[in-house]
Order: C-alpha cells, then structure tokens, then sequence
C-alpha cells in the first residue's frame, strides 16, 4: 500500500472531503483514471455491439446471443483469472487484458470499415472481450485494496462506482452519436482509443508484492484455484457476501431485460420512455455510489447490504404493478439505488475480509455474478412467455427479497459485518 503523495493546491479542497481522500494516493488515483476510459469504451460497447449484430441479421434472437455469449468467459475462465492474480503480477494481467481489448476493438472498426464484417465475427470477438474484461476485474479490484488504507477501501470503491455509473450515462450516448456520424465503425475505433488511453494512464502504476507469489508458483493452479474455494467457503463473511450477489444477480439484476415490454406494450411509453427509465435507474445509482463514497467504513454494511437486496427486490414488485409512467420511474430510481448498495457493499465486504493473498480469486468469483445475470434473463423470459412480463417481474422480485431474507436467517452473523 502507498503513501499518500501530495496533489496540486488547486485540488487540496477537494481531496480534504472524506468521499475523495482516495484520490490522494498515487496509485489509486492511476487505477481510477485508468478505469474511467475503459467504462467508457465498454458502455459504448453495450449500444455499438447490439447496434452491428441487429444491421447484419435483422433479428431479435440474434441480438440476445451476441450478448449471451459473453456470459461464457465468467463461467469458463473466472476462476483462472482469479488464480493468476494472485500468483503474478496484477499490474501485468491488467495491461494485457487492457491492451488485448485495444487490438480487438481495432480489428473490429477494420473489418466495418472495409465492409469484411460477418456476423461470427461479432459473435468471436464478443467472446474474446468479455474474456478479456474476465481477466481484468480480479486483478483491478485486488489492486484497489492494495493501492489505499483499509479505513478507506469503502471510500475508494465508492468513488470507483460513482465513476463507472457517469460513464453508464455517457458511454451510450457517445456511442449513439457516433454511430450516427461515422458508423459502427467509427465507435469501435473510439472505443479502442479509449482502451488505449486507460493503458497509458495504468502503465506507470507500481508492481506490488503479495504473500501467494512467494508460493504460488510451487502449486498447480488447479491447487490454487480449489484453495481460493475452500477460502471462500470457509471465511463466513466473504461467503455471506458472495450469497448476497449472487442471490440479487440471479432473482433481480436481469429484469431489465423486459424494459423494452414495459416502455412499449404495458406504459406506452416508447423507446423514449424506456431511455428515461434507465436514466433514473441511474440516477439512483448516481446517488446511491455518492452516499457510499462519502460515508466509507462507519456504514454498517452487513445490515445495509441486507436490507437493500430485501428494497431491491420490492422495488422490482412496485414496477411491475405500476400502472402509471411516474411510479415507474420513481420504482426505477429505488432499484438502481439498492442496487449500488448491494453490489458495492458486498465487494467491499469481500475485498476487506479476504488476505492479499486470497484477494484475486475471491474477486473472481464476485465477477461470477455476470454468469448468474444472463441466467436469470433467461429464466424472466421464459416466465414472462408463460405468465406474462408483469407477473414475471413480480414473481422474481419477490423470489429475490426472500431469498435474501433466508440468508438474513441461514447466516444470522452476516448482519453484524462492519
């Protein structure tokens, strides 16, 4: 972990407020630029991937698939990346997927602008980004608790989230822009200067030292990443945390996946209506990111983490009844607000509670949680197919809220996590 280096008078204010004391460490403050140009490129990536797969095949089904597949690499490759965190150099695997990306970003805007692109190539290269993205998230996170004191790694994430959520804002609507002028292309050839940048602004961070490197090269990474389960299993907070999420990404996360049902056919509210849905959603995890950097380690974030998957859930029900555009949104805003509470708090809770040494493979097995959204996406269409979108939302909000007050019981201590 870093000493704090001194910023600019200019920014002294600033830094001075609990929520941005983060920012006075040199080596989170690389990871936190570095991180706001690759949100950057992969929100745009959610809009500038769709928008190709839906001009070359016209279909819905396809649309679906381009991003099912990359649900693949999290359950496939998760555990390995975990592994190589913890036995190497995390600066390393974080450049590489970092600069991997670049090249495949660059290899797509080429294959667009010389009209060579096929549909298996978006689906290829969906699969060898979001590998990449598998191999970057553990070696990040780790290297965020690694980069500040514990007494502000709440702090840190935080801020980390307030980030990632302005870029969920932007990152769509540059894509969409960009489209319009230049084409897909265009956009792709952005997002790999984006990519490019996070790498430039990364590479000067310092490589640090970890126990499991002194060990990890005399154990297979079959040993390793079974050792980094049975840490998981073992350690009843991390356990906790990783139930929460997973038990939220499952039940709730996915419903978003039905927006488009609920702006068009049920609110009549069209694709405007839905982009404004989304806008509050974010708005409330706006919100909710800011709370969380601002009061850092004094939260209670057991308790918190709890009762904001039992919200979240609930807010998923109030949607669905909502009869009326405003409810909806206003049921949008709660549920992006639980949603940064849950999912924050719980990958602090892990980092915290997991030794450097465990800190990339339990990482990896939070990231799992993208494996568990494209699943229950599956399991809301199939319901809404069979008992409507209304009800489907419903039934799996409320699934969501119980499931987590069974782990409210099952694991009584959880509430007691600080």
């Amino acid at each position: 972990m870093q000493h704090p280096s001194h910023p600019p008078r200019l920014l002294a204010a600033l830094l001075g407020l609990r929520a941005f004391k983060p920012l006075r460490y040199r080596e989170y403050r690389l990871l936190w630029s570095g991180q706001i140009f690759g949100s950057m490129g992969m929100w745009m990536d959610e809009v500038t991937r769709g928008w190709l797969i839906y001009e070359l095949t016209d279909s819905a089904l396809q649309l679906g698939l381009a991003r099912g597949v990359q649900a693949i690499p999290y359950l496939l490759f998760s555990p390995l990346a975990g592994s190589a965190a913890d036995r190497y150099s995390r600066k390393t695997q974080l450049l590489m997927a970092q600069g991997a990306t670049v090249l495949i970003y660059g290899a797509t805007a080429l294959l667009v602008f010389t009209g060579l692109i096929r549909t298996w190539h978006v689906y290829v290269t969906a699969f060898l980004v979001a590998t990449a993205q598998v191999f970057q998230q553990p070696a990040r996170a780790s290297m965020i608790s690694d980069a500040v004191p514990r007494e502000y790694l709440t702090n840190a994430i935080g801020l980390s989230s307030l980030m990632f959520n302005v870029s969920r804002g932007l990152g769509p609507a540059l894509a969409g822009a960009l489209i319009v002028v230049t084409g897909t292309g265009g956009a792709f050839g952005v997002q790999a200067l984006f990519l490019f940048l996070a790498s430039a602004v990364t590479w000067p961070l310092l490589p640090v030292a970890h126990a499991a490197r002194a060990t990890g090269h005399r154990e297979s990474f079959a040993r390793s990443i079974l050792e980094g389960w049975k840490f998981s299993w073992k350690n009843e907070t991390v356990r906790a945390g990783l139930w929460c999420v997973m038990l939220t990404s499952f039940f709730i996360v996915p419903f978003t996946t039905l927006l488009p049902v609920f702006a068009r056919d049920l609110l009549g509210v069209g694709a405007t209506g839905q982009g404004l849905l989304l806008a509050a959603m974010g708005v409330g995890a706006f919100f909710s990111a800011a709370l969380v950097a601002n009061a850092g380690h004094e939260l209670r974030r057991g308790v918190i983490m709890l009762v904001s998957g039992v919200m979240y859930g609930l807010a998923l029900v109030v949607f669905s009844a909502s009869p009326w555009f405003a409810l909806s949104l206003a049921a949008m805003a709660a549920a992006g607000l639980f949603h940064v509470h849950t999912n924050m708090l719980v990958q602090t809770v892990v980092q915290t509670y997991s030794p450097a040494e465990f800190r990339g493979r339990t990482m990896a097995l939070f990231s799992m949680n993208h494996a568990m959204i494209t699943i229950g996406a599956m399991l809301f269409g199939a319901l809404a197919s069979l008992a409507g979108p209304r009800w489907a939302v419903a039934i799996m909000g409320a699934a969501g809220s119980l499931s987590i007050m069974a782990l409210h019981f099952a694991m009584p201590r959880a509430r007691h996590i600080r």
